[in-house]
Formats: structure tokens, C-alpha cells, sequence
């Protein structure tokens, strides 16, 4: 399964549904993650927030590959996909295990093929690297095989790439 995540204008999921089985949309219409861990324990997976995200884990931890279209912010993602992938963490279990040669949480669905970060807006090359880095040990963490980190000046430049 294919999904994107995205904080694009809303009318853009549209378009980008014909590329994906599933969209999520970074608006801001959610609330940031509480910190409880009820998506590790009390209900695996789903959070106990009933907004549009409550199922996000579930999405994003099914997804053989994950594209995710973010303005750049200081080398990171945008607050709204960073508040989403917070949001996320049910995707795995509370449990540790290593993976490639360091403790990781035990993943809830399995290994994924591709995370793949696609980042837009004015990026210094220091950002670059920092990015890099951080998509790089994001998808060791939720247990993809390989991760891409692509650079573009505008927003509609990142989403053709998809």
C-alpha cells in the first residue's frame, strides 16, 4: 500500500489520490499527540482522540511505502507532519528489539519497502544534510528498507515527483 502524507493545500488530495491508496492531510485540524500511549497499550494502534487522525497509526503502519510531502523548516519537517507522525507512534509496540545493530521498538505491521521525503521551499545545504540525516534514522526507526530524500524550490514542483 502506498500512502502519502502531506501538507499541501487540501484541494491538492485530489489530485494526488490517483498516485496512492491512501492520503493523509497535514491541515492542522487535529490535536497534538497527549503523550498517553493508550495507541501502545489500552487500544494498540488507535488513538483515543476521535478527530481524523484517530486511525493514522493504522495507515502509516500498513504503508509499504510512505511519501511525504513537507515544507522545510529549519532542516525538519513541518510542524503540522511532524504533529501527524507524533500522532504515529501506535505503529509500533511498546516492546524493544535491534535492528540494525540498535534498540528499536518492536513494529506492529512489519518491515516497509520505501520512506520517501519529498521536501520543498529555501533549504541551506546544512539543512539538506540535517534533513538527510533525520528521514534516514526516521525510517530505520519505523522499519523501512530504504529511504529518499528529494529537494524542491516549490510545492507543485515536490508533488509532480510523487
Amino acid at each position: 500500500m502506498k500512502v502519502i502524507l502531506h501538507d499541501l493545500e487540501p484541494s491538492r488530495s485530489e489530485q494526488l489520490s490517483s498516485k496512492c491508496d491512501a492520503i493523509i492531510e497535514a491541515d492542522g485540524k487535529y490535536a497534538p499527540c497527549q503523550g498517553c500511549f493508550g495507541c501502545w497499550v489500552k487500544h494498540p494502534a488507535e488513538c483515543f482522540m476521535k478527530d481524523k487522525l484517530q486511525k493514522a497509526c493504522r495507515t502509516l503502519g500498513r504503508a509499504e511505502e510512505l511519501v511525504i510531502i513537507t515544507k522545510n523548516l529549519y532542516g525538519s519537517y513541518s510542524t503540522n507532519i511532524k504533529t501527524v507522525m507524533d500522532r504515529t507512534i501506535g505503529a509500533s509496540t511498546p516492546l524493544s528489539t535491534y535492528r540494525a545493530w540498535e534498540m528499536h521498538h518492536i513494529l506492529r505491521y512489519g518491515k516497509h519497502s520505501l520512506f520517501k521525503v519529498l521536501v520543498y521551499g529555501n533549504i541551506t545545504e546544512q539543512e539538506k544534510a540535517t534533513f538527510t540525516y533525520m528521514a534516514k534514522r526516521n525510517a530505520i526507526n519505523d522499519g523501512y528498507n530504504e529511504s529518499e530524500v528529494l529537494f524542491f524550490a516549490s510545492a507543485s514542483e515536490a508533488e509532480s515527483a510523487v
